[in-house]
């Protein structure tokens, strides 16, 4: 039975590491969801071990913990994306603030030539 639970656990260790080969950087709700299906994983086990059903036990663990790791990565990437996209209003503000300093400014010296 701890066979099965390790070979599991391998078997999402090594999804994990495929996942990561993709040429793309994973984003945060991938990373959620592959950390909570390890740690998942091996806390089913261990709990199934202790009633002598680790590997069922690491299957169970897995899927509900990719499932609250996927929850807890996707609510931490609308975040980001929240404050990426408030970010980038703040530096259009900035920008149109510096041009109408300059255009403030290029109304005084006109003022002042006159």
């Amino acid at each position: 039975m701890l066979r099965k639970a390790m070979t599991v656990i391998v078997a999402l260790v090594m999804m994990a590491g495929l996942a990561a080969c993709e040429g793309q950087p994973l984003s945060t709700r991938e990373k959620g969801t592959i950390g909570g299906g390890v740690l998942g994983a091996g806390a089913g086990a261990l709990i199934g071990s202790a009633v002598g059903s680790p590997g069922a036990g690491a299957l169970i663990g897995g899927g509900l913990g990719a499932l609250g790791g996927g929850l807890i990565g996707n609510q931490m990437q609308n975040q980001e994306v929240q404050q990426q996209q408030t970010q980038g209003q703040m530096q259009q503000q900035q920008m149109e603030l510096e041009r109408q300093r300059r255009e403030i400014q290029q109304l005084r010296q006109q003022q002042q030539t006159e």
